[in-house]
């Protein structure tokens, strides 16, 4: 698997179109959940994208949104935390997050990391320092709670 971190302005078309489509697939197609994923945020996020390179293709099959702090929290943040549905239960989503915190440590953002967690994978975050700061919400019809590592 290959790693990139990028701002918005240095994504190429292709790779803006590999992580729409694949937020789209799982966020709102799969989770049959009618929200407006281009929420204006991108364009001041840093895009992690994985990619699985076969032969002389690449497919991504791993994206997160970081955003800086006091871009939507005061921490800064890590949202749109996808893999393929594919290629779920390989390990896939825990290199996802650890290069995401990873790329937070490197770009020099302090104050901690903050994220809007679905409830379901409270467990799963909580394996990387994350602990619950609220009271469980629905956003889109979705149960979230947000989650702090300091």
């Amino acid at each position: 698997m290959s790693w990139q971190c990028k701002a918005f302005d240095a994504l190429t078309p292709a790779e803006l179109y590999a992580a729409m489509e694949l937020r789209q697939r799982v966020f709102i197609v799969e989770q049959n959940c009618a929200y407006l994923d281009a929420d204006g945020a991108d364009r001041d996020a840093r895009h992690l994208l994985g990619w699985q390179d076969a032969d002389e293709s690449r497919k991504l099959i791993a994206y997160a949104r970081l955003l800086a702090p006091r871009a939507k929290f005061a921490e800064a943040s890590i949202g749109r935390v996808v893999t393929h549905p594919e290629e779920r239960r390989t390990g896939v989503g825990r290199e996802l997050m650890t290069e995401a915190i990873r790329n937070i440590e490197k770009e020099g953002w302090k104050g901690g990391i903050r994220i809007a967690a679905q409830i379901y994978l409270e467990e799963f975050y909580a394996g990387f320092g994350f602990h619950r700061v609220s009271e469980p919400y629905t956003e889109d019809d979705i149960w979230h709670v947000d989650m702090l590592r300091a």
